[in-house]
């Protein structure tokens, strides 16, 4: 059960690129920019209000809170872009190594000798030839071929 539930995320995680760094790296975005937001509006206030130094200071706070709101929407972003592609390569590593895992060798052995080798090479080739047909079917789609112009 465990198995099919970390198949699950992992398909989630490819998809959305969801993960821990993402969350924090958008918490850390979030909270620099509404303190960006917030040294901006003083910076406004201040030099609406006495045009002094003051707001030279409020507007290099600003402007480095807006920095690092920046390169942690980018530093997000990269962990998101490394979240989705680690899960899709851990996702394709499973399902190669899906049909040569040692519990399916094991059963299929066991199909083997009780069935005899040659039912089961009979059965395999009788399974290929119908997935073979049904890919056919399916692929033509019912079109007939388009006849050539005569103009």
């Amino acid at each position: 059960m465990g198995d099919w539930i970390r198949h699950i995320a992992l398909s989630a995680k490819a998809r959305s690129g969801f993960g821990p760094q993402l969350v924090v790296w958008s918490l850390i975005a979030a909270v620099s920019l509404a303190l960006a937001l917030g040294f901006l509006c003083a910076a406004g206030f201040v030099w609406l209000a006495s045009r002094t130094d003051a707001m030279t200071a409020s507007l290099i706070f600003g402007g480095g809170f807006l920095l690092i709101a920046i390169v942690a929407a980018v530093a997000g972003w990269i962990a998101r872009l490394r979240n989705m592609e680690r899960a899709r390569r851990e996702l394709a590593e499973r399902s190669q190594a899906g049909w040569l895992d040692p519990k399916f060798l094991a059963v299929g052995l066991e199909i083997g000798r009780t069935l005899g080798w040659r039912r089961v090479v009979t059965l395999a080739a009788a399974g290929l030839l119908a997935a073979g047909l049904a890919k056919e079917w399916r692929g033509s789609g019912g079109r007939k071929p388009e006849a050539p112009d005569g103009d």
